[in-house]
């Protein structure tokens, strides 16, 4: 197989005539913000535009975009977004990129199109867009775009066939093979064979299940597992989910029902998806079910179902805040929790961190690992196999997936007949060239980390984040000296204060006096030295101490002033 983004290569060569351009600015070897943009003729189509979640080692980041840098300076030539499906990590960044231009077409299903409108609204902008549906054509500028039905754990996911001089491009977004989805929607697998017949010259292809064997488990086993843990309950139910997985919802109400419980939507997301999707019809209510979470204190706990944010462990989701005990729905012995939905890898510790408060506080919690109560919305290894089979495509780049899923399905293709030489294994800002049939790796763009940190896009760097790392796991010394310039001596301190380093500042006794010795010799060595220089000996000698004595390596602030 082709390496993952071959060495050496940096900026790619001049565009040239009927060739088509894929750079992929994220999805690429992480789970999240996925956005594909592809150029020819001097235009460019971006297929999703999503946001991925911040892990442990990212403090006080609330999401992470991908990096519009390398179209920043060209967005007028931008025909048009196309968004496979209503997910976060596929259009949770559209509002920060209609920042910087507002008109951007937004093109996808009317469930998607729904969703990110209502997100849209919140940040005060008016999108145009063009709702498609399966089997549609659209010409986009020099793309001619085809969508196809697929089947996902949300509805009205559609996968893109684009046409263009340089070569047609399947990009399936995320998708699934259920054979029995709950919508009755599934996944095209003819319009699939039609356009194999034509030819896929490059086939985009999600990987986020490509190294689970066989077939993924139907939505449909998932009713009757939850429809027997309603049974068993005694008191209340919470069910967290993510808020966009319409077709979970719909199972918990229909437990509900036949349980002869209410249900309450928790969690702002969770009201204002439900709202839309129940509006649009992709939701069916039954009468007299739902309740306002405000008045749910005034039924019997067994009468109760709480549909719930916070299945990932978000801090702020409603689920976190219950198992802290600082939300206004409280959890307790006897209630049920159960968490219907899948654990995204870099959550694990967050989730588990949620299980155990809720356990604490005497709660069953019923997870993927006791019980069937979550299907995955990806294709497993058998699916995919399928999908090369009937497609057939001359190339093959992994997408959607962190580098062992991308490699994993690279081998599938191969295992299809696909040449490994035109297997692109590819990372975030690789440029591939699509041209008579060959695709084929030509350079790299820049494409890093973008940090939304409250009002903040963008600002919060690398470096930012690693001094959050070392405040937060070794703590932080302040050292507060005066010198006398002319004679070297300290007039003042050294005093200093640590947070989380020592229980006691008067462990820093001891080094006292080496910072006063080594300072006042600085002072008299050299009549030109600079308070940087006196601020960098101070530095010198407590962290030496601190590393040998204390055996941390904490953030050092020195502060030299001079009289």
């Amino acid at each position: 197989m082709t390496q993952m983004t071959e060495p050496g290569l940096l900026t790619p060569p001049p565009l040239e005539a009927d060739t088509l351009r894929i750079v992929p600015l994220g999805g690429i070897g992480e789970i999240g913000r996925n956005m594909t943009v592809f150029e020819i003729d001097g235009k460019l189509l971006i297929v999703d535009c999503g946001v991925l979640f911040p892990e442990e080692d990212q403090p006080g980041v609330d999401l992470i975009l991908p990096d519009f840098s390398y179209i920043e300076d060209r967005l007028e030539d931008v025909v048009g977004v196309v968004l496979t499906h209503g997910h976060e990590d596929h259009i949770g960044a559209v509002p920060y990129l209609l920042r910087l231009r507002n008109d951007i077409p937004l093109i996808g299903s009317q469930l998607t199109l729904a969703f990110v409108e209502a997100k849209l609204t919140e940040h005060r902008i008016k999108p145009w867009t063009l709702t498609v549906k399966e089997g549609q054509l659209e010409q986009l500028g020099p793309f001619q775009c085809e969508f196809v039905a697929v089947n996902h754990s949300i509805p009205d996911a559609l996968a893109v066939f684009i046409r263009t001089a340089g070569g047609t491009v399947l990009h399936t977004g995320d998708f699934k093979m259920d054979q029995l989805p709950l919508d009755g929607r599934r996944t095209d697998l003819r319009h699939f064979a039609r356009l194999g017949e034509e030819g896929v010259d490059l086939f985009l292809v999600d990987s986020t299940n490509a190294d689970v064997p066989g077939f993924t488990t139907s939505e449909a086993e998932i009713g009757p597992t939850l429809e027997a843990l309603f049974g068993k309950a005694d008191k209340r139910i919470i069910v967290a989910s993510f808020s966009s997985h319409v077709h979970r919802v719909q199972q918990v109400l229909n437990a509900a029902v036949l349980h002869d419980r209410k249900v309450a939507f928790v969690g702002r997301s969770m009201v204002r998806n439900m709202a839309i999707a129940a509006k649009l019809g992709y939701l069916d209510v039954p009468a007299n079910v739902l309740v306002d979470a405000k008045n749910v204190d005034s039924l019997p706990d067994n009468k109760v179902v709480l549909m719930s944010t916070g299945s990932q462990g978000e801090p702020m989701a409603a689920l976190s805040r219950m198992a802290n005990g600082d939300h206004k729905i409280s959890v307790g012995p006897g209630d049920t929790v159960i968490l219907a939905s899948s654990l995204i890898p870099g959550n694990e510790n967050a989730v588990y961190r949620i299980i155990n408060g809720l356990l604490k506080l005497g709660a069953d919690v019923i997870h993927k690992g006791t019980a069937k109560v979550h299907v995955s919305g990806h294709a497993a290894a058998g699916e995919l196999l399928y999908c090369y089979n009937i497609l057939q495509p001359k190339n093959v780049m992994p997408v959607h997936g962190e580098t062992r899923h991308l490699i994993a399905n690279g081998k599938i293709a191969q295992s299809a007949g696909v040449p490994a030489s035109n297997v692109l294994l590819t990372s975030d800002g690789a440029v591939i060239d699509l041209a008579a049939g060959q695709a084929r790796i030509t350079g790299q763009v820049e494409c890093g980390f973008v940090y939304v940190d409250g009002h903040s896009v963008g600002e919060i760097t690398d470096e930012d984040l690693k001094d959050r790392r070392i405040l937060g796991d070794e703590g932080f010394i302040s050292i507060i000296t005066v010198v006398n310039r002319s004679t070297g001596k300290i007039v003042s301190g050294p005093d200093i204060h640590a947070r989380g380093v020592a229980e006691d500042d008067s462990v820093f006794d001891e080094i006292k006096p080496k910072i006063a010795a080594a300072l006042e010799e600085a002072v008299t060595a050299s009549t030109d030295h600079t308070v940087h220089q006196l601020q960098q000996v101070v530095r010198r000698v407590i962290g030496t101490w601190v590393n040998r004595k204390l055996r941390r390596r904490p953030m050092i602030i020195p502060v030299v002033l001079e009289a």
